[in-house]
Order: C-alpha cells, then structure tokens, then sequence
C-alpha cells in the first residue's frame, strides 16, 4: 500500500506555513480593529442557495467550482467559497439591523474546485473585511485604505498596485448593461461560447472572458464611464479625492467589473505581478443590492476578501519563531527537578524544550538542532548547592546560577 497523501488541491499547513499565515491573519485582525472591525466567524458551509443567490446560478463559481452535497436531511449544503455571502446572510440571520454600520472582520477556509496552482488551492483561506449599512463614499474610502494599511505592514504594499473603477448606480449599470448588449449582438459569430450565453444574462462578464477572441472584442466596447449619471461621478469622485487626501496611488482600470447586478459604484483590487502573472491580492467592491437578494431589507454594503496563501508567500518581515531555553538533566535525580522548573518558567511565559529522554550528548544536540537560545544544566551536584549550570549557546560562555534567579537571567538574553 502507498503511503497516505493529501487530495489534490490540498496541503498541510506545517508550522512554518502556520507561522505565516498567522502572522497574515494576526497582522490583518489588528489592523482592523483599529478602524472598529471586530472579528466574527460564520459555519463553514451554508444552505446552497446562499451562494446561489448571491454569487449567480451562471457562474463558474456556482455551476462549476462549488463544493454541495445533500444532508441527510435531504438539504443542499455547499462548503464556503467565498466569505461575503455567508456574513450578510449572518447578518440578516441576527438581527443586526439596528447595528449599522455593522463593521466586521474574518478569515478563514474556503473551498472552490478549481485547478491547483501557485498560491491557489482547492482548499485556501482569506482575509475579510465588510462595512454594512454605510451608503457613503466615507466607508468605500474607509475599507480600501484598510486593506493598503494591511499590505503596507505585510511588506507587500511596494509590490502591488491598487487599481479601481466606478460600477455607477442601478440607473447607470442598466444604461451600461443595454450598450454591451448592443455592441456585443453585432460581433455574436465572433463571441465565444462562454460570451453568447453571457450575453443577456450578464453581459458585464464577457468583459472578464479570458477567449482570445473575445478580448479582441472587449478593447472597443463601450467605457462604463460614458453612461455614468451626475450622482455616480460625484461619488466615484469622492472616493478618489479620499484616496488622494491620505496618499494612497491607484490606477484607473475603465475594464474591472463585477458581473453580478448587486454590484455598485466602487470595485477595487489590489494586484502584484511578483508572483507570476497578474493577480489579485485583496478584491473587493460595494454590494449596494446584496442583503436584499438575501432577502433582507435594502441594506447598502463595501467590502474586500485577501488570499492568505499569496500574501503569505509574499510577506517580507514574518517574525521568527521564539527560540527555546532548553533544560537538560543530568541523571535520574535531576529528572524531576528539571521537570517542575520546566513547568515554573513555562507558567512565567518562557519557551522551554525539555527531551524526554537521552545523555547530555544527545538532548544538547537536540536543543542545537531546535535553534535553543541557552541550556540549563541540572545534576546532582547543582541540587546540592541549589543551583544550574546555565550556558548561552550564542555567546559559548557557561556560569553558575542560583535556581532562585534563572528567571532574571533568561528576561536578560538579548
């Protein structure tokens, strides 16, 4: 029999993975609690219908990438693919309302089946940030400079670009809407298959197509900004000069859309060509018209979701793990000393590695190996006079030191 693996488009996350994505989702946690986002978690997998809604029946998402299967209740049950969803539809579940702006933060696992590649999992994990229930440029402003300040204390924000564009109101999408309708009817014997029935659905998405063919024919569609009415200009124009005022740059990018029609005004990305081809760090956009596809009451909504895996690979200034104090008996009667100051320090807050068996030869090679900052020694003759032999590895010096006062030397290790 071979030896067990992971299912494809799945890792395990050693502790030195764990350690960055950690160091991700703890620099992201704090960084939003400065702005007032505090942390929540949603059920990794929600009745099928919460994404169907939210995400479209038509999608890749939905028709091709999601992870559902039948409860034995008989319910259709879908692992997570993305966060927003599952938040909004907390957020109608809990009555929150009476709460907006309600202002969260959240990471976790998601789940589309797709093909694995660099940074991309079938099993991944996010960052995620939402502001529900504030209709102002203020909180689009807000969100985005969120996630720049998140990047920056990664040590990504040198690598990336934050490139934006206005989805105008529902007036000026429909406007929108009609045109690509128009323009791509006449050029449907050269649409993909994709775009054809694309097309009165969702024509926005044939803008996303990546055939060949059709981005030929996505150069000379009409612009979004040419149907923009009075009142979405003057908010997308809001927003940039927020931007400006707290000196963040961006990129004007007329071709990044949202295909689903709850979408409104600003979508943003954050990309990086340091992986490879372009892409997405952290995306997002106001969803003006999701709780109400939900079913909840007309509730506007902004929000972004960040791919922890890719930041993780490209954070520049993970902390290094603590490195240990190892403690090393010397003989059977230290045994258990060596154990109950082992529990003492770590009650303290230290990092100690004690082996569990093994000569002084072998539990020192150990502590070497673990990277220890320094070694206890205890034998029969420190128990006599009630102290250790204390050696830091880094300097190669050894010195006696009173049992009473270890923890006063090793607060003074650099």
């Amino acid at each position: 029999m071979s030896s067990p693996q992971p299912v494809r488009g799945t890792h395990d996350l050693l502790p030195e993975d764990f350690r960055r994505h950690a160091h991700v989702s703890n620099t992201a946690r704090e960084i939003a609690a400065r702005f007032g986002y505090l942390e929540t978690a949603t059920p990794i997998f929600e009745f099928t219908e919460v994404f169907a809604r939210t995400m479209g029946e038509t999608s890749d998402v939905v028709s091709k990438e999601m992870y559902s299967f039948d409860s034995r209740s008989g319910e259709s049950i879908t692992l997570r693919p993305e966060y927003t969803a599952g938040i909004c539809r907390s957020f109608i579940s809990n009555g929150l309302q009476q709460n907006v702006p309600y202002k969260t933060f959240a990471h976790g696992p998601m789940f589309r089946y797709e093909r694995p590649q660099k940074g991309r999992q079938r099993q991944f994990h996010q960052i995620d940030l939402e502001c529900i229930g504030a209709p102002e440029a203020k909180a689009d402003i807000e969100v985005i400079s969120v996630g720049a300040l998140i990047l920056d204390a990664l040590g990504v924000m040198t690598n990336c670009e934050l490139e934006i564009n206005t989805l105008g109101d529902t007036e000026s999408r429909q406007a929108y809407r009609q045109a690509l309708v128009d323009y791509f009817s006449d050029h449907k014997n050269k649409l993909s298959e994709d775009s054809l029935n694309r097309l009165t659905r969702n024509p926005l998405r044939i803008l996303d197509s990546k055939d060949k063919g059709d981005r030929v024919l996505v150069e000379n569609a009409p612009i979004f900004t040419d149907y923009l009415n009075s009142y979405s200009t003057d908010f997308f124009a809001e927003v940039l000069e927020g931007l400006e005022a707290l000196g963040i740059a961006y990129n004007l990018n007329r071709r990044l859309v949202r295909g689903l029609d709850y979408y409104t005004h600003t979508a943003f990305e954050f990309v990086t060509t340091a992986l490879g081809a372009q892409g997405a760090l952290i995306a997002g956009g106001r969803y003006d018209g999701l709780i109400e596809t939900l079913g909840g009451k007309p509730t506007p909504g902004i929000g972004w979701a960040g791919g922890v895996e890719r930041l993780a690979m490209m954070a520049a200034n993970v902390p290094d793990a603590p490195r240990p104090i190892a403690i090393v008996p010397v003989g059977d009667v230290a045994e258990k000393m060596a154990a109950k100051l082992s529990y003492r320090l770590r009650t303290e807050g230290f990092v100690i590695e004690m082996a569990y068996k093994g000569n002084v030869g072998k539990r020192m090679k150990r502590a070497n190996k673990l990277g220890s900052r320094a070694a206890i020694l205890i034998g029969e003759d420190e128990l006599a006079k009630n102290v250790c032999t204390f050696r830091d590895l880094d300097a190669g010096t050894q010195e006696e030191i009173p049992l009473e006062k270890i923890s006063e030397t090793l607060k003074s290790l650099g």
